[in-house]
């Protein structure tokens, strides 16, 4: 079973004020042609379809068009709801779509039903589990302990019916440990949303979306496949493609990756005023792509931006590196630590190096220790 592994569209999404629906739909069509040219049997989209709970016009009309697309090519569509998405919203019509062969999770509710399809090996069974807080799950198992997100996605698995014997995939919508982060993902202070990956041992493939960087978890069981666009400047170096998972008998998966090429790249640029708006510096380049251009001049240059984008229109963000702003940014740093208190300090540490913050008794013990050093220099 040949299947096409999608997430974080985030239909609708505006980079530095900049509307992406244009290039959303462009990358879109690319997609349907490598399900074509793939062959591919289902489609899965793993969370954050949309940029926001309540999304655009537009792209509610961007996605059901992309989606009546899909059914015209006869594949089985599995979705699910991302932390950016409305589970209510995304879910309904759900029944209804069931007949063109879409699946839409529905909001959680304790218990998920697999979506069975088969192939020449059997059945494969489809889990579909939206985006999870502790508390969603705590609701409906109040007498299990439930302190975490790796708790709470555990429960939730032992709660499903898994035959051993048959082959199982999950789409989910978490941060798994170990994953590599960048700017335009929301994840909380101190890795608090952090989920184990040995939660999903049970599975032969576990389609994860949030993460924007196409990247395995421990193997190629596991994994991200990234967004479809480049949607900050942190992903400026990031290759974005889509993730063709093929299962064979029970145990053997395989993937591979087909890239994709955006209607504007997303990048980068950096020189003096004088260097980047020289002929020989950008000809030959796309000078139509989203820039972010970092000017090194030691002086700011007069309406650079409006010079800037007279060479390039899609000029999205100015900066400087220079003498000034490298000591602004060292006086921010000084002045930031001086503002904290040790045990301030010492918990931000803890939380660098342990993915997690310090509980109240261990704040309490590092008071003390700092108070008793104190007490022995005074």
């Amino acid at each position: 079973m040949k299947l096409i592994h999608l997430s974080d569209l985030h239909l609708g999404k505006r980079v530095n004020e900049i509307s992406m629906i244009e290039d959303q739909e462009y990358i879109l069509q690319q997609i349907l042609r490598i399900i074509r040219e793939e062959n591919a049997d289902a489609v899965m989209l793993c969370g954050d379809i949309y940029d926001k709970s309540v999304p655009s016009a537009e792209a509610v009309t961007l996605f059901d068009e992309f989606l009546s697309r899909l059914s015209r090519l006869q594949v089985q569509v599995l979705a699910i709801s991302g932390n950016h998405d409305s589970p209510e919203r995304l879910a309904f019509g759900s029944r209804l779509m069931e007949g063109a062969g879409i699946h839409m999770s529905p909001v959680y509710h304790g218990a998920v039903t697999p979506i069975e399809l088969t192939d020449e090996h059997g059945a494969v069974c489809f889990w579909l589990l939206p985006f999870l807080k502790p508390a969603h799950v705590k609701r409906f198992f109040p007498e299990k302990c439930i302190e975490s997100y790796t708790d709470a996605v555990r429960v939730a698995i032992e709660n499903m019916d898994i035959d051993p014997a048959k082959r199982h995939v999950l789409l989910t919508h978490q941060f798994v440990t170990g994953a590599a982060t960048c700017e335009s993902e929301e994840i909380s202070v101190g890795g608090s949303d952090n989920v184990d990956a040995a939660v999903f041992d049970g599975f032969d493939y576990v389609a994860l979306g949030h993460i924007h960087g196409p990247q395995n978890i421990g193997s190629n069981r596991v994994r991200y496949c990234g967004t479809p666009l480049k949607y900050s400047f942190s992903e400026a170096e990031h290759y974005k493609s889509v993730t063709v998972v093929e299962l064979g008998e029970k145990g053997e998966t395989q993937l591979h990756t087909v890239p994709l090429i955006p209607r504007h790249d997303l990048r980068i640029i950096r020189g003096s005023f004088a260097e980047v708006t020289d002929k020989a510096f950008y000809a030959g380049t796309a000078a139509d792509d989203y820039l972010q251009v970092v000017l090194t001049d030691e002086e700011d240059i007069p309406e650079a931006i409006g010079k800037l984008r007279v060479i390039y229109p899609n000029l999205m963000k100015l900066t400087y590196d220079n003498t000034r702003t490298r000591t602004n940014q060292l006086i921010g740093d000084a002045e930031d630590v001086e503002r904290k208190s040790p045990l301030q300090l010492f918990a931000e540490l803890y939380e660098q190096q342990n993915n997690r913050p310090m509980t109240e008794e261990q704040q309490t013990f590092t008071q003390s220790l700092i108070e008793s050093i104190w007490e022995d220099h005074a």
